[in-house]
């Protein structure tokens, strides 16, 4: 096959490239002609001392990367496919604490203990609450007599507060876990002048309120997920550090991605207006599933080759970085029919949005499907004639698709 016609230095987790759009078509080429390729990187422009990475880009080998973490780890370099030239070793390091970057047997005991918040019965016991919530999010936006920030008044709102709901956070301090995880993933964005050391100074304000939140429920449970977590360690509960990095955890994959869905799914309807009269008719269970597809708020993850293997044709070097692009597998044409259409009624969906399988499947899933059902259902009830007022405002990112703003009216 034809190498893809790709310009030289053209690299998937450049965040000028995010901070516009998807790259979509180049993923295409990939998949079609070198789904496995080197990406050449100048030495530690990621915050790594190597020369770049493989992009991994057809779903069928990012499931494999995924479900294999003895042949690719997320211990050894974290999940973090790029940080930026000024992060120290000893920072990287540092953030094998956060369960996301570990892997079995460590990562088997810290996951066995911290799902038992998201059992399903744990989760049916928040639906009506957050239903409420959601209710009263959308009643709140529509009072707003112009156009306003869908972001903020809508799509940030119910995973905060399913947030503080979860793990016993008072409401009044959603805004700081908003702010503290805004700040720790927001380093490449200009807009907001962060740097490195306020982005460390944010994840250790988060960790030492959560650490202090265990010490607390260790003198005195009470009946939420922070007791059930940190009461007693001496029969498999987590010490309050591991509890801190489990909130600074959860802040983001809990708060950023879930509402970075939520934000594209409705750019999404508003973009396709049939998908969204079809939805308000029909209301399917289908609808959530697609938005992550859709949206794929993660765009990439990363793995670190702990042996010389093969994938896709290509040998993998021992200590070789291997990008994961869910963005790309979720568009992957042997996999999904019409990949490009926007379809909530797509079933069956294997999209990788929640992650590609194996021991880091996403531990919330059910948590975000439920509040995006709910906030979906919300607005088409309460703001039916909800419409675009301007494009999205993205974020400069190199891993997370994201959105800072978007302007809507309700109509």
């Amino acid at each position: 096959m034809p190498c893809p016609a790709m310009p030289d230095g053209f690299d998937f987790t450049d965040p000028d490239l995010l901070h516009h759009r998807v790259p979509l078509p180049e993923f295409a080429e990939l998949r079609a002609a070198e789904p496995v390729r080197w990406i050449p990187q100048p030495a530690n422009i990621a915050g790594f001392q190597d020369e770049g990475y493989w992009a991994v880009t057809r779903h069928a080998d990012v499931r494999y990367v995924s479900t294999h973490p003895e042949i690719f780890s997320s211990y050894l370099n974290t999940a973090i496919i790029r940080f930026n030239e000024h992060m120290e070793r000893a920072s990287i390091d540092a953030q094998r604490l956060i369960l996301l970057n570990m892997d079995p047997p460590e990562h088997t005991r810290v996951r066995q203990i911290v799902q038992r918040g998201f059992t399903p019965r744990a989760i049916r016991a928040l639906e009506e609450r957050l239903r409420d919530r959601a209710q009263s999010i959308v009643t709140n936006a529509r009072a707003h007599p112009g156009p306003f920030d869908f972001v903020t008044e809508v799509a940030c709102e119910l995973p905060l507060q399913a947030i503080a709901e979860l793990i016993g956070i008072p409401q009044d301090d959603r805004t700081k876990i908003f702010d503290w995880s805004n700040k720790m993933i927001a380093y490449d964005d200009p807009e907001y002048a962060i740097t490195e050391q306020v982005g460390a100074e944010s994840a250790a304000e988060l960790i030492a309120y959560s650490m202090a939140m265990a010490a607390e429920r260790k003198q005195c449970p009470a009946h939420d997920i922070v007791s059930t977590l940190v009461a007693a360690e001496d029969e498999g509960n987590l010490n309050s550090d591991e509890f801190g990095f489990f909130v600074l955890m959860l802040s983001v994959a809990g708060n950023e991605t879930t509402r970075n869905a939520i934000t594209h799914g409705m750019h999404a309807f508003l973009t396709h207006p049939e998908q969204w009269e079809l939805y308000k008719r029909e209301r399917p269970s289908t609808a959530a599933e697609e938005i992550v597809r859709w949206a794929t708020p993660v765009n990439a993850f990363q793995r670190t080759a702990t042996q010389d293997t093969e994938l896709g044709g290509k040998l993998i070097h021992q200590g070789d970085r291997v990008g994961i692009f869910y963005a790309s597998a979720n568009h992957d044409p042997e996999v999904f029919e019409n990949p490009d259409v926007f379809d909530v009624m797509r079933d069956p969906n294997p999209h990788l949005g929640f992650g590609g399988g194996g021991p880091h499947y996403c531990l919330g899933k059910s948590l975000a499907v439920l509040e995006i059902d709910l906030i979906f259902n919300a607005i088409a009830d309460a703001m039916p004639n909800l419409t675009l007022t301007g494009d999205p405002r993205r974020l400069r990112s190199a891993w997370i698709n994201g959105v800072k703003e978007l302007q809507v009216t309700a109509g």
